[in-house]
């Protein structure tokens, strides 16, 4: 393989650049594995978290606090969450917050000089992640995309992927690895987003790795029309008027009415009107001040004039599917294969019903930490190195046919057939639009899964690319079209309402339907019903 820049091998290999692959790396390193993480982006900047501030499920250990927390959570997630890994996270996260104030994170405290742990600064968080984790000796590599994983007959082996500054190929050998690449936004444009392409899940399928949750993708988030904040929080104190400046939310309630508009075509203008007095437009600027950024920036004082609005899709990032984990230690379905964040389903904490941060945010800290201690555990319990294993790359879909492989005749055929990748994204993207994917109806959905499954062989044809950034493009559109068919297919299997997830023929809740959707498969997609434990 002398085609590639660069190859390593290490005990752990972690994918990801956003908090859980953080912790997954400190986690694995403090085990005493060597560990490499290769990122997308930059660690310490990448991903959803490090733009903006985030909210925790952090309580003291206080009993009663604590159950009605978790009682709360069992019945918003649709009855779909277990307990005890509500009471896990709440443990574990009171350990790791401390820790991090221990490493130096400044948080506020009250009159008392209590510490409020309970709010997190994006980039503040991050950049002191990534110290903490070169610290402990994680060889960190920036702006690495991981294109396929590597695998024997005894599991997965590492992963191989692109080095964006030069182009050239690189290689990671492991005997454990962490899939922590955040989840699906299809590219909308939301902030901290666009790395976030469920590349971790078609790379994790295609060892046959299972997928759960997948119905509970119905999440967009307002933003400025002009803007990708997502923050939409401080709308609460907003007055919304439509094109001819009629008051839509006269009762003060926002329900669907930007959705509807924006699915129908139509512009939703807002003003933060509701904060009248300069005091609360004080609080409002420091409690959230990434909020007022495009406004600013634009020339618009959002408390006294209009601004129009949007949604973004955030699909899986603030669903709650993903991968499905079948241990405590965050394992998977694949030997030596372990998933953290948003790219693992968080039906066990969350049921079906998720949100931008807090249960989010508390997830990515512990199912880090859980799973890179399990990696380094099972990596150092393996009887031979990484690099001694007869590993192959298992990567199939979206992939440049590897030079002198014989195929050249039918990569050109499939390269005359397969539409530019602007051209299939923009396909895909419509699959999974407000009118289908949010305001879902039984027959929208099936008809959108048709039109799916015939675009797959195409979004999925390994055509040959020029230039190494197209071949990432078209694995992320490979992830994207097999993620919009995971959620069309569970969503056409929960014949109800419940959670974060509807379809109009079956308004409401089946007691009966008291189980969760496994999704396997690529070119055909096997569903399987699990009970949910007690």
């Amino acid at each position: 393989m002398s085609e590639l820049g660069r190859k390593l091998t290490t005990d752990v290999l972690v994918l990801g650049g956003g908090p859980a692959a953080a912790w997954a790396a400190w986690s694995a390193a403090s085990q005493g594995a060597k560990v490499v993480l290769a990122d997308k982006g930059y660690l310490g900047t990448s991903g959803a978290t490090a733009p903006g501030g985030t909210n925790l499920l952090y309580l003291p250990p206080d009993r009663e606090l604590r159950d009605k927390a978790v009682e709360q959570r069992y019945v918003g997630g649709g009855y779909l969450s277990e307990r005890s890994w509500t009471y896990r996270v709440l443990d574990q996260v009171y350990i790791n917050l401390e820790r991090i104030e221990q490493w130096g994170y400044p948080f506020v405290r009250d009159e008392h000089g209590v510490p409020q742990r309970g709010h997190l600064q994006g980039l503040e968080y991050m950049n002191l992640m990534r110290k903490v984790v070169l610290k402990a000796g994680v060889k960190v590599l920036d702006q690495h995309p991981a294109l396929e994983l590597l695998a024997d007959e005894h599991g997965v082996g590492g992963a191989r992927g692109v080095c964006r500054p030069d182009g050239t190929d690189w290689e990671v050998r492991a005997n454990a690895v962490v899939v922590a690449t955040g989840g699906c936004a299809f590219l909308s444009k939301g902030l901290g987003c666009n790395v976030l392409t469920g590349d971790g899940l078609l790379m994790a399928s295609e060892l046959g790795a299972e997928l759960s949750g997948m119905e509970f993708s119905r999440a967009y988030a307002p933003s400025a029309a002009f803007g990708t904040v997502t923050r939409g929080r401080l709308l609460g104190w907003a007055t919304y008027y439509d094109e001819a400046g009629n008051v839509l939310n006269s009762d003060g309630n926002r329900g669907q009415i930007l959705h509807k508009a924006v699915s129908e075509g139509r512009t939703v203008y807002a003003m933060l009107n509701k904060a009248d007095t300069p005091e609360k437009q004080a609080i409002l600027r420091r409690s959230h001040a990434i909020f007022f950024l495009p406004y600013d920036r634009a020339g618009i004082d959002v408390f006294t004039q209009k601004f129009p609005l949007t949604v973004r899709g955030e699909g899986t990032v603030r669903g709650t599917g993903g991968i499905r984990l079948v241990g405590e230690d965050c394992s998977t379905t694949v030997a030596g294969l372990y998933a953290a964040g948003d790219a693992a389903s968080r039906e066990r904490l969350m049921g079906g019903m998720s949100g931008g941060g807090a249960f989010n945010a508390s997830w990515a800290i512990c199912s880090g930490t859980w799973s890179g201690e399990a990696a380094a555990a099972y990596a150092a319990a393996q009887p031979g190195h990484a690099g001694q294993r007869n590993l192959r790359p298992v990567g199939r879909f979206g992939l440049q046919p590897k030079s002198g492989s014989g195929d050249s005749e039918a990569a050109a055929i499939a390269d005359i057939q397969r539409p530019n990748n602007a051209e299939l994204l923009k396909a895909v993207q419509h699959e999974v639009s407000l009118k289908i994917n949010y305001f879902r109806r039984e027959s929208t959905i099936r008809e959108s899964l048709q039109r799916l499954n015939a675009l797959w062989p195409i979004a999925g044809s390994a055509a040959g690319y020029e230039g190494f950034q197209q071949r990432i493009r078209a694995r992320e559109i490979a992830a994207m079209t097999a993620t919009a068919r995971w959620m069309h297919t569970a969503s056409l299997q929960r014949k109800e309402t419940r959670a974060m997830h509807t379809l109009a023929e079956y308004p409401e809740q089946d007691p009966s339907q008291l189980h969760r959707i496994a999704l396997w498969g690529l070119d055909h997609i096997s569903v399987r019903y699990d009970k949910v434990p007690v």
